[in-house]
């Protein structure tokens, strides 16, 4: 026989404030790792590992001014992003 819970969390305001920037990051690095790998098969390259495409997507772009912002966040939420795609 199998339990099943549900819970309902609710969060503070400044929680939301944390889930809504961690979510958003996670979008933004899912949809740079999305692209890489759409870019690269169109080149003809080979498959972007997610090594390569963490370090592309995340380490390199936290270094530019348009990207410097994903390092507010737990780099958890970062690195299990490209993974998906």
């Amino acid at each position: 026989m199998q339990l099943r819970y549900n819970y309902r969390v609710y969060p503070t305001p400044v929680q939301q404030e944390a889930l809504a920037r961690a979510f958003g990051c996670a979008r933004v690095v899912f949809n740079d790792g999305l692209r890489a790998r759409q870019q690269a098969r169109e080149r003809g390259l080979p498959y972007l590992s997610d090594g390569v495409l963490s370090r592309q997507v995340i380490t390199e772009a936290k270094r530019t001014p348009q990207r410097a912002w994903l390092g507010e966040v737990s780099a958890l939420v970062l690195q299990q992003a490209p993974s998906r795609t």
